[in-house]
């Protein structure tokens, strides 16, 4: 496939940009920045909220990956990265919809549910934490990416593309990874509004690639996360000293990951092997 990336000069796009040239596809990106990468077709330079870069760019793609946006909370003006990130968002679903492009894969966060960047400390309803979890969201980013999946859903009753949105914990590879793990070892409560989720970069990348070609019509929104937990401490020693009073729906052995990401392997085929470990 002809697959357009945006948000192509982020941490993951370069991860993106290999693992789908490694299978043999042709590459268009599109950021704000230059990406210089000798395995893309064409770049594209210019701002996502802007109509004209993005039907350029989308210019004979037969799928994307949405990777562009803010990617973190960190702002002076929560409108404003509220109002980026989903105009973003909009403009390049739709234009891809009107363009009949049939599969998009788009980044989504499990900050969507609302507890990781949350103003103040909340608690599941329910752990493992699944896609029907109900959304506390109450901090913009989190919301951006709430709406993100309904601007999906939309698209997909719109123009009839098939999108697959995937809510990601915190993702890094490297001396990025190495660093988070030492932050938590350090102090897990720090971490408690993220359930210690993460992943791996190179699984990131590989579920994108799954995601672009599996069998699955409609707009889906699927959590993806690593096996386990990110902190050292089992799963139960976090649980009672953090979530004492959160009902547990199946059993967390050892270090088991607090979120449930059976649909990912159910529809997508794919169950991140990278563990803290490893």
């Amino acid at each position: 496939m002809r697959v357009l990336i945006t948000g192509a000069a982020g941490h993951l796009g370069g991860y993106v940009i290999g693992e789908l040239a490694a299978r043999g596809h042709h590459l268009v990106a599109v950021d704000q920045y230059p990406v210089q990468d000798a395995r893309l077709d064409r770049t594209h330079v210019g701002d996502l909220q802007d109509r004209d870069v993005v039907r350029a760019a989308l210019r004979g793609v037969d799928a994307v990956v949405h990777l562009g946006a803010i990617p973190h909370p960190n702002s002076d003006d929560d409108s404003k990265l509220f109002a980026t990130n989903c105009l973003t968002a909009h403009r390049v679903l739709d234009e891809a919809g009107r363009a009949g492009v049939e599969r998009i894969v788009a980044t989504s966060s499990l900050a969507a549910v609302g507890l990781a960047w949350a103003p103040r400390p909340l608690s599941p309803r329910y752990l493992p934490l699944d896609e029907q979890h109900p959304t506390l969201v109450e901090d913009p980013y989190g919301l951006s990416k709430l709406v993100l999946e309904e601007i999906a859903h939309a698209t997909h009753r719109r123009w009839g593309s098939d999108i697959i949105s995937l809510r990601m914990p915190f993702t890094g590879a490297g001396t990025r990874l190495k660093t988070h793990f030492a932050e938590v070892a350090a102090d897990p409560g720090e971490h408690r509004d993220g359930l210690w989720g993460w992943l791996d970069t190179r699984d990131a990348a590989m579920v994108i690639r799954l995601a672009l070609t599996a069998k699955v019509r409609g707009s889906h929104v699927i959590n993806v996360a690593a096996p386990d937990t990110s902190a050292p401490r089992p799963t139960a020693d976090l649980l009672e000293r953090h979530f004492p009073d959160v009902p547990v729906l199946a059993e967390l052995p050892g270090r088991a990951s607090l979120f449930d990401s059976t649909a990912c392997a159910r529809l997508l085929g794919f169950k991140p092997g990278r563990t803290r470990t490893t």
